[in-house]
């Protein structure tokens, strides 16, 4: 009996690799949850969040969610911050723009719709470009286009991940005897789960264009498909140059 309770409990053992896992979302989301709270640098924060998904996923699940968190933030903390301003800025401004729209009434109204599919886009794209970013690197131009593609190469995927990452938050804010309990699971694991889900339907796509790795999601070896450097990579950084040649080599 205690020889199968220490295989059940064993690191190698379904339960213990779970275990393994969840751990790690639940190390991520509190590492989220706390750089975020400077609203600015939470584009940053999510892209390290799908960083740790990515590595886990690619590797055997093995890896320091913290350490690894750092790396992800600390990579694209420049591209992921500018974007994130850039869009609070829109956000803003179209919200202001709503208003308007509204308290003037009339044909004013088609443009508050005209307002509201712009930010549908930049929801979409906001969504599957930190993904992207996380596993790819190159200018925010070039970044924001991948996103698109792999938005509609898959219609369903797209309609799965904006469901998970829109009506959770829509119920939080809504239930409001239930509050307390969402409060807790967003901050406990929430963020993470939604990241993990993603990151889960994207990899399939992603690998195509990223290099083999190892037991621990490191890179073994470049792979002469490759359309960028992966951010898991921390040797040889590849030149501008080299990363437009790359994409022209794909047809993107």
């Amino acid at each position: 009996m205690g020889e199968m309770l220490r295989g059940f409990l064993d690191n190698d053992s379904t339960f213990g690799r779970l275990m393994t896992r969840c751990g790690i979302v639940i190390g991520a989301n509190i590492m989220f949850i706390l750089f975020s709270f400077p609203v600015v640098t939470a584009g940053a924060s999510y892209v390290a969040l799908y960083h740790v998904m990515l590595k886990m996923l690619r590797g055997d699940g093995v890896i320091n969610p913290f350490k690894q968190f750092w790396i992800g933030f600390k990579n694209n903390f420049k591209q992921a911050t500018i974007y994130w301003v850039v869009l609070l800025a829109l956000f803003i401004f179209g919200y202001m723009d709503v208003t308007f729209c509204r308290q003037m009434g009339g044909v004013w109204e088609y443009f508050m719709y005209a307002i509201y599919a712009l930010g549908i886009v930049a929801l979409i794209i906001t969504l599957l470009l930190f993904p992207t970013m996380a596993a790819f690197a190159d200018t925010i131009l070039h970044l924001i286009r991948n996103a698109l593609f792999f938005a509609v190469k898959k219609p369903f995927r797209l309609l799965v991940i904006l469901f998970f990452n829109i009506f959770p938050l829509y119920l939080t804010y809504t239930d409001a005897q239930m509050q307390p309990l969402y409060a807790f699971l967003w901050v406990s694991f929430g963020f993470g789960a939604v990241a993990l889900l993603g990151a889960t339907l994207l990899l399939p796509d992603f690998k195509v264009y990223l290099p083999p790795v190892d037991e621990y999601g490191n890179i073994i070896s470049e792979s002469e498909t490759e359309v960028h450097k992966p951010k898991e990579s921390e040797n040889h950084e590849k030149t501008e140059t080299q990363r437009l040649e790359e994409m022209k080599k794909l047809g993107m």
